[in-house]
């Protein structure tokens, strides 16, 4: 799935396809409604986990703003059936469950972000625009109980494998950009860091992501901590 491109303003919204899933009728309507009305180009809606799945599938959205609690099949296991489908889907959760099991599920399933029914709809708008463009959108409070989960992760042994592969060989600038992604910096701030533009970061990313053969930023950002590029 392309990123989208384009000039500025609404010109760049309108090329961001998303997909509203919410099992109430009237919170799913008055978020496409707001995120239409902003410029956004809102493909396709749906009120349960396996009508979510189809529509996904059909309208192929850049961003999903996705509900937890959906009947037929949770919100987890559709963001996982989706980004596994799809790695360059991003998955935006709109939840409104602060519980940190319920934040730190939904992101090792592969959402982007996390951020809570509580929000305005000015900050949903701005959310959806930063996922889209590939940036880690949390809810205050919430990014740093995750990437401290990463750093918990990384503290576990791994399996050890009797003929484990020779690991790849990244360039200078995709460690670089790998050792700031892992300090939880977004895309912008680490074009800024390294005065290149963000597509140049994300294709970075992208190809380090084939390279070590991972789905999304969640694991690339657990590789490179359990690596120690965190401290670097």
């Amino acid at each position: 799935m392309n990123e989208p491109t384009g000039q500025s303003g609404q010109s760049v919204l309108s090329e961001i396809k998303v997909m509203v899933v919410d099992d109430h009728p009237m919170w799913r309507d008055a978020v496409a409604r707001d995120l239409a009305a902003a410029g956004f180009d809102v493909v396709a809606t749906a009120g349960d986990g396996p009508e979510a799945v189809r529509r996904a599938h059909a309208a192929a959205p850049h961003v999903l703003v996705l509900d937890l609690n959906l009947p037929g099949m949770p919100g987890v296991q559709v963001c996982k059936e989706l980004v596994g489908a799809d790695p360059a889907l991003r998955v935006l959760v709109l939840s409104a469950s602060g519980e940190h099991a319920d934040v730190l599920e939904a992101v090792k399933s592969g959402a982007t972000g996390y951020l809570l029914k509580s929000a305005g709809a000015q900050e949903l708008i701005d959310a959806v625009r930063r996922t889209a463009a590939g940036d880690p959108v949390f809810t205050p409070g919430l990014a740093g109980l995750v990437l401290g989960e990463y750093r918990r992760l990384a503290t576990d042994p791994a399996p050890a494998t009797s003929d484990e592969p020779k690991a790849p060989q990244l360039t200078d600038r995709e460690t670089e950009v790998l050792r700031l992604v892992a300090k939880g910096l977004s895309y912008k701030q680490i074009a800024e860091r390294l005065v290149i533009s963000h597509r140049t970061v994300q294709n970075h990313v992208q190809n380090t992501l084939g390279k070590l053969q991972l789905h999304n930023r969640v694991e690339l950002v657990r590789y490179a901590i359990e690596r120690g590029l965190d401290d670097a």
